[in-house]
């Protein structure tokens, strides 16, 4: 009875492994206007438990939308992971509108929890709870609702150790932007830098004093090398990417990077389609070390 109960757990893994995971959920289409839909969503959300933490047009594009929202049981989850696992503690609900409908989609808590969480998702209880949790997330619209992957697909095993291509970053390659002599005083630091008009926007935070730990969404507001640059060329049905995050760690600020970033939320990116962003990486970089710089 041992032996099959064995065998069964890792029968049950090997579906985990081989099971094509897409960045992206397709939701149901609102008529009428973007504000309506956003409103919608928004009633959905807090009938769930859920709570709004954040919002923006990205790229100031009236035809694009995204909702930023957590829980306590999402924050404590992600919590477990001390390398950046806050990071998909906040979940994103992208709105386009296309052809007079709002085209609605999430991004996939199970996809972000095997690129982010990586060897932890091995652990048989731990992933578990992880895709009971992302169930729950994308259980928002109800049950019935259509729930269309798309953006591509990864297997679990890519994602946990994944890069666009060999030389390319990985997950654990993150970009240092700043280095503090406490918690506080780097906290003090972003929300400062992120007070200023300039091009960046605060979207959203998390923020843990207990853990020594934040999570800001930012908002890349340069016409010329932000959001309004990169979206075109890559994708605007996955606007539910953005914002881009800075995290807070003990008194060490970092981002991914871009080069992992970018071709982790839009997998089927080509070559030649990322040759026409190649400048954003370093672009997002710059805008993210702006909130550092003294007058």
């Amino acid at each position: 009875m041992k032996r099959f109960i064995v065998s069964a757990a890792f029968l049950a893994l090997g579906l985990i492994w081989t099971s094509a995971i897409s960045p992206y959920i397709k939701l149901e289409a609102y008529d009428g206007p973007m504000n309506e839909a956003v409103d919608q969503v928004k009633t959905l959300l807090e009938e769930g438990s859920y709570e709004i933490i954040g919002q923006y047009q990205p790229g100031d594009n009236p035809d694009l939308y995204v909702l930023v929202f957590t829980s306590n049981e999402l924050i404590t989850f992600c919590q477990q992971s001390e390398d950046r696992g806050m990071l998909a503690a906040a979940m994103k609900v992208g709105f386009r509108k296309v052809d007079g409908k709002i085209d609605v989609s999430i991004v996939n808590p199970e996809y972000l929890f095997y690129a982010y969480f990586q060897e932890m998702m091995n652990d048989a209880s731990f992933n578990s709870s992880a895709l009971e949790l992302s169930s729950k997330v994308k259980g928002i619209m109800g049950e019935g609702s259509l729930q269309e992957p798309f953006g591509g697909d990864l297997s679990a095993e890519k994602l946990v150790k994944y890069r666009y291509m060999a030389g390319m970053p990985k997950f654990g390659k993150a970009v240092s932007l700043a280095e503090f002599d406490s918690f506080e005083q780097g906290l003090a630091a972003i929300q400062e830098g992120l007070s200023k008009v300039g091009s960046t926007l605060k979207v959203y935070e998390i923020i843990k004093d207990d853990k020594e730990i934040a999570v800001f969404g930012v908002g890349l507001k340069d016409m010329e090398k932000g959001e309004a640059h990169f979206l075109p060329i890559i994708g605007e049905d996955h606007v539910a990417a953005m914002p881009y995050e800075l995290i807070l760690q003990g008194n060490e600020v970092s981002m991914l990077h871009g080069r992992f970033r970018f071709a982790l939320h839009w997998p089927e990116l080509t070559m030649k389609t990322f040759t026409k962003i190649m400048s954003s990486p370093g672009d997002v970089e710059d805008a993210m070390k702006s909130l550092f710089e003294t007058d």
